[in-house]
């Protein structure tokens, strides 16, 4: 993106639904100050070369928006949130933090940090966590998002990076493979790089929905396979049966550079397709396809297999991106000069977010805690004694329901996520908030879990602040300060050096985003995610930096050309096979009736919680409030008509919504998009189960009841909705 200030126009004039009142603090003035606002332009740039969704275009709205926080927030009494000065705001947080550890331990702190912190916010926050509260507690939102394809790509490469492969070269791909995710929706500019593989005949897309991206695949651009929800593991252990078996395998890249190949076939020998097709519904001959046109593609022009969060937010999530990435290896994919596999990254900086150091298991580079020769390395670059770094902590899903327990998080800093909407369980969630004995929360909107601190916090935006990025390529970029920020806002590396001061933190604490960049350079040095031989002139002078890019070196953009990050330079193809679903908790006694299953996704319009683009009139506009989509056959048997008021629940909660009717969808099926708060928030529904490798939820596949809401309560049942 290019910013352009833009001085002289108005500011916002309303802020968008949402809990986003305009209390004291929240500065509407903060829209005059000068520069405060910016034109936003398409940057020709690889990946996007011009284009932006309209989250993109319509961005810098809430730059100076009505509900911005410009000063800390502290809840009265009386549940109202009034400004305080700076100081105090940090004396009572010092101060919770020393009175809960007294209390409870150094383990009752914990931090739950973003995918959307820059680089070196998401490194500081780590250090942070470790020595300044000494705590292990600290984890993620990527936890819900990039962990189930970081543990596969563990474990079969040695490494994680989300596409080992710059974007571009999909664009000479005869055939992509693209699995559980909607990339016409949720990252438009994206699509462009499918053209090549769609006038081939080759893009294959894997959605339960008849998705805009599965669309792409019609009139004679490819294939749309449309599995039962929770068969995407079946599927793909049926393709790899198909590649073995009609000998498409790559026998000499498979002789040469993995291990592991005979577990897998045995693996896969129960699945031929018209067994596959009985599990997933797929049809035989679409499978049989589908790895034709993978192997043919393999051959000439180049195939790609990416993955997406469709596939992978399950309790087997991990196991299914190991099938895709067992799949690639067989047809010879990664490592190959034009093929390859890959996953997509969801959040601004989801793959930097989760390389140094916020998640509960990782030191900075994409080191494990638990090793020893990591902990030394970064003990000395933080000027400590390593048996100073605690050890693991807990992954999100388990820190979340630790709070407010007698063993549990007592005292929890919030940065860059709104726990309250995006968490499964959502409601859970909310009770465990409330049950903390203090909650701060940096943001600079009130969001729903803003909502619930004691202590808010008011931070800078995107165009405020300068620092460091890590696309889906492992391409490091630079985020330029475009426009000041309000006078009240504070950037987290600031607040983060002034609580280290008053908790006597050792080591260092810079508010200065390079000084953090250049120590983050030392911490990840020799680390699998290495930037050592990365600094800011480089990146301001427009040169391309991919990861690992070792001090002396050019960077790497396409992982394994010379092999793997196992020790024998090899991957590994690990055998897996499909779990059997238990039945989840509390489902059990719910009413009679046929029970469906839940999908959650996203909008066009919209963005992970709503917490930003519920406030944007244009998005808004176009998508105000949750829908239940349900097949037209499925509403009939169930007596709703489009548009009508439903019920969608189970033993954790219920959602209260319009319902929209569609054929894209299965009939045994209904899709809620997770954007919404309140009576509208699907998470209220999503199960807290987790895959036992990745901790990552089971957002995917959840057993819901949909009933019509009767007449007589419509209007009443609506006006809860939209108060919401």
């Amino acid at each position: 993106m290019t910013l352009t200030p833009r001085a002289d126009l108005a500011p916002a004039s309303q802020p968008g639904p949402g809990p986003a009142p305009v209390l004291p603090g929240t500065s509407p003035a903060a829209a005059a100050v000068p520069g405060a606002q910016v034109e936003v332009q398409g940057r020709d740039f690889p990946t996007n070369r011009g284009g932006l969704c309209r989250k993109g275009w319509t961005s810098a709205s809430l730059l100076n928006h009505a509900g911005r926080i410009t000063d800390p927030l502290l809840k009265g009494a009386d549940g109202v949130h009034r400004p305080i000065g700076w100081d105090q705001a940090l004396d009572l947080a010092a101060r919770a933090v020393k009175d809960t550890q007294a209390r409870h331990g150094a383990d009752a702190v914990g931090v739950f940090g973003g995918g959307g912190l820059t680089n070196e916010k998401a490194y500081q926050l780590g250090k942070f966590a470790r020595l300044a509260l000494g705590t292990s507690r600290i984890d993620y939102n990527g936890r819900f998002c990039m962990s189930s394809a970081a543990a596969a790509g563990m474990r079969a490469f040695g490494v994680d990076r989300g596409l080992p492969f710059p974007l571009e070269a999909l664009d000479t791909a005869s055939a992509i493979l693209m699995l559980g995710s909607n990339v016409a929706e949720t990252m438009p500019p994206f699509v462009q790089h499918l053209k090549g593989a769609r006038d081939a005949g080759g893009l294959i897309v894997v959605d339960p929905r008849r998705s805009a991206t599965a669309a792409f695949t019609a009139d004679g651009g490819g294939l749309h396979l449309q599995p039962l929800p929770g068969t995407d593991l079946t599927l793909l252990l049926g393709l790899s049966h198909v590649v073995i078996h009609e000998n498409l395998a790559d026998a000499a890249f498979i002789q040469e550079r993995t291990s592991g190949y005979n577990a897998v076939v045995r693996s896969v020998n129960a699945f031929w397709p018209e067994r596959v097709q009985s599990i997933t519904g797929v049809p035989a001959e679409l499978i049989r396809d589908t790895a034709r046109i993978l192997a043919a593609g393999a051959r000439n022009g180049g195939s790609y297999i990416l993955t997406g969060r469709g596939v992978e937010q399950h309790v087997d999530g991990t196991d299914t991106a190991t099938a895709a990435i067992n799949l690639s290896l067989l047809l010879g994919l990664p490592g190959s000069a034009r093929s390859g596999y890959g996953t997509l990254t969801g959040q601004g900086n989801g793959q930097g977010g989760r390389e140094h150091g916020q998640k509960a298991d990782q030191l900075p580079g994409y080191r494990k805690i638990t090793d020893p020769a990591a902990r030394a390395h970064v003990a000395a670059v933080w000027g400590v004694p390593e048996d100073m770094i605690p050890g693991p902590g807990l992954p999100a899903v388990q820190l979340l329901q630790s709070l407010g327990k007698p063993d549990g998080v007592r005292c929890l800093f919030v940065h860059a996520s709104n726990i309250a909407v995006a968490a499964p369980d959502a409601n859970a969630v909310i009770q465990g908030l409330r049950s903390l004995d203090f909650l701060v929360v940096c943001d600079f909107f009130l969001s729903e879990t803003a909502a619930e601190a004691d202590l808010i916090l008011p931070v800078l935006q995107w165009a405020e602040e300068d620092g460091t990025l890590t696309n889906l390529e492992g391409r490091v970029l630079r985020r330029r300060r475009a426009i000041s920020p309000p006078a009240g806002a504070r950037s987290e590396l600031w607040i983060m050096a002034r609580l280290a001061e008053r908790l006597d933190a050792p080591s260092t604490y810079s508010e200065d985003p390079e000084t953090v960049f250049e120590e983050l350079r030392l911490a990840s040095a020799g680390g699998l995610a290495d930037y050592s031989g990365i600094d800011y002139a480089m990146l301001d002078r427009g040169e391309a930096a991919y990861w690992p890019y070792p001090a002396g070196s050019t960077g790497t953009p396409r992982l394994f050309r010379d092999g793997f990050a196992h020790p024998d330079g090899k991957a590994v193809l690990v055998p897996v096979a499909p779990r059997r679903r238990r039945t989840p908790e509390g489902l059990a006694t719910d009413p009679a009736g046929t029970p469906m299953t839940l999908i959650t996704g996203r909008l066009l319009e919209h963005y992970q919680s709503g917490a930003q683009t519920r406030r944007v009139a244009e998005l808004v506009a176009a998508q105000p409030e949750a829908r239940a989509q349900l097949h037209p056959a499925a509403a009939e048997a169930l007596g709703i008509t489009d548009g009508s008021l439903v019920s969608v629940s189970n033993g954790r909660g219920e959602v209260l919504c319009r319902a929209e009717l569609s054929t894209t969808i299965r009939p045994e099926t209904v899709f809620l998009p997770f954007h919404f708060p309140g009576s509208e928030s699907a998470n209220r529904l999503t199960e807290a189960a987790t895959d036992p490798v990745s901790g990552m939820p089971e957002f995917k596949f959840n057993t819901v009841w949909v009933r019509p809401v009767p007449a007589p309560g419509s209007a009443r049942q609506l006006q809860t909705t939209e108060a919401s």
